[in-house]
């Protein structure tokens, strides 16, 4: 009772001025990502916007970690508690975390309907795991059609077209080529891969390295660089800039990154990948990566931080993103802003994405990329058949798989 009197009492006192009012010290967030340049301005744009809006409950601090050693570090600091309190990461490492324990929080507890709603399905689907969703999508990136509008009028819209158009605008003895990518990235061969069906994993998540469809797939992008002849021989990054640069390239597959290297003297455009004749007309579907927004599970501030994560992942936040940051919002709504549907990149990427396909977060998708590379070296290097090369690379992911689900 004393106490309360106390309390009471001081309580009066600083009413009429003669105590000074207690402050509350507003809760501190801690962001990571890795955004450089613009995408680094609009994200800082917008947590200034948070702040002053939530001035005195809630303060966000940024850090830009370099990528490269980005994931090691949220490996290593984030389960011990000394890492931020939300991070920004695409999903190809949540399952690993996950598995790990400790690093990513669950998200279902705060998740409604109307905010999971707001995103692009397959990107939630990007951020879930096993059934539960872990974060929420901020942006994502795929890999499109790139074309040279002088030498390209209208883009393909099917395989048939596109290689009847890169027969006429190939030279191989000038170095001029209809079509450059890097065919021999697994990365970029997925989109054929789920277009004709295949996939690295089944409904269980065994390996399906070499299905019948994936066999199909390597065996058309095969026919597309020895027969029809319109794929250059090495197709390494820089050369496919290069070619593109120089008006030797017509089109490229690739994403929104190529376009920071693409010379200001060309004009190009940007479509959908084409279908696929040879599988009724199925669309090519280039994996998706997605950024998501996610709550570290040992921050003391998880309602703060998710809270954040939601207004983050909102479309006035999007659309800043979007403009300013050259990203490609997960949230639906913001496509509808005149600005951002006038975009010819964010268009353009909007189109692709509504066929694309999440690339896998499974820990398991680790085992996948070596040999997954050395099969379609050896296949265009004609070292050997592609059923061949993808049986070594079936069984090398199915003996690692086991490996790591036995520990």
């Amino acid at each position: 009772m004393t106490h309360l009197r106390t309390l009471l009492a001081a309580l009066c006192l600083c009413a009429v001025g003669l105590l000074p009012v207690p402050s509350f010290a507003a809760t501190e967030l801690v962001l990571w990502h890795a955004y450089r340049a613009e995408e680094k301005a609009a994200l800082e744009k917008v947590v200034a916007e948070y702040n002053k809006a939530n001035e005195g409950k809630v303060k966000v601090t940024t850090l830009a970690v370099p990528y490269d050693a980005y994931a090691d570090k949220i490996s290593a600091t984030v389960p011990r508690g000394k890492g931020p309190d939300l991070f920004i990461f695409a999903q190809d490492r949540l399952g690993g975390w996950i598995e790990a324990g400790n690093t990513v929080e669950p998200i279902d507890f705060f998740l409604d309907d109307a905010t999971k709603k707001r995103f692009i399905p397959t990107t939630m689907e990007a951020m879930t795991y096993r059934g539960t969703a872990y974060g929420l999508p901020l942006n994502y990136k795929v890999i499109t059609l790139i074309y040279n509008k002088k030498l390209v009028p209208t883009p393909p819209k099917t395989s048939g077209e596109l290689v009847t158009m890169a027969k006429k605008l190939t030279d191989a003895k000038a170095g001029r080529f209809g079509l450059a990518y890097a065919y021999n990235d697994f990365y970029y061969h997925a989109a054929v891969m789920n277009g004709f069906g295949g996939g690295v994993f089944d409904a269980k998540n065994a390996p399906t390295m070499n299905s019948p469809a994936n066999v199909k797939s390597v065996e058309q992008v095969l026919k597309w660089k020895n027969k029809d002849a319109i794929l250059p021989a090495e197709p390494s990054s820089a050369l496919i800039t290069s070619l593109f640069n120089e008006g030797k390239a017509a089109m490229v597959f690739s994403g929104p990154w190529f376009l920071g290297e693409v010379a200001k003297s060309v004009d190009y455009g940007l479509a959908r990948l084409p279908t696929l004749d040879e599988n009724k007309g199925t669309p090519m579907k280039p994996w998706m990566t997605v950024e998501g927004v996610y709550v570290a599970a040992p921050s003391k501030n998880k309602e703060a931080a998710y809270d954040f994560a939601k207004f983050l992942t909102d479309a006035g936040p999007a659309k800043t993103l979007a403009l300013e940051g050259r990203q490609s919002p997960a949230n639906q709504s913001v496509y509808q802003d005149a600005k951002v549907s006038a975009d010819p990149l964010l268009k353009a990427m909007k189109d692709q994405v509504d066929v694309a396909v999440p690339m896998p977060n499974l820990p398991e998708m680790s085992m996948v990329w070596t040999p997954a590379t050395s099969a379609m070296n050896t296949v265009f290097k004609n070292t050997a058949t592609p059923k061949a090369a993808l049986d070594a690379a079936q069984k090398s992911v199915a003996k690692d798989v086991a490996g790591l689900r036995k520990k």
